[in-house]
């Protein structure tokens, strides 16, 4: 793996606008500059981390694996100081595309029902209250 440059947090805080945006995230420093109009969240947010430690509200968002792996691409060097933790994510080595899943949650399934169905599942219990009924008037005591 190649070495990075190392950086302080102060050196990090210097840059913090629209212009120049870094921002760190598991000792990571990040120039996002370039993502800023790209984020899916805005720019906005990202500019409120600009110069600082990012990583408590990284986490906190839930991001994807292929979010995850993009802190790699925007990586300028590394805080000073820092340690890793075991539970971090790695830098999954892609050689092509993502592959795109749709999510099988909104897609709406046509199944074929037989046009008694709907029927049926209207009488049949209709007709267990209207027996339940007919015994309780004909049992009832006078």
């Amino acid at each position: 793996m190649a070495e990075h440059t190392v950086f302080t947090l102060p050196q990090v805080a210097q840059h913090k606008s629209k212009n120049d945006c870094w921002l760190v995230i598991h000792g990571r420093v990040l120039n996002v500059t370039k993502f800023l109009e790209e984020h899916p969240g805005g720019e906005d947010v990202l500019l409120e981390s600009a110069g600082k430690d990012a990583s408590k509200e990284f986490n906190d968002i839930g991001h994807s694996k292929t979010a995850k792996n993009l802190v790699f691409k925007y990586q300028v060097g590394v805080v000073q100081g820092y340690t890793s933790n075991n539970n971090e994510y790695v830098q999954v080595a892609a050689t092509e595309e993502p592959i795109k899943r749709e999510t099988s949650a909104f897609v709406i399934r046509d199944e074929r029902r037989p046009k008694y169905d709907g029927l049926l599942e209207f009488i049949v219990p209709l007709l267990a209250a209207a027996s339940y009924f007919c015994y309780r008037y004909l049992t009832r005591s006078s």
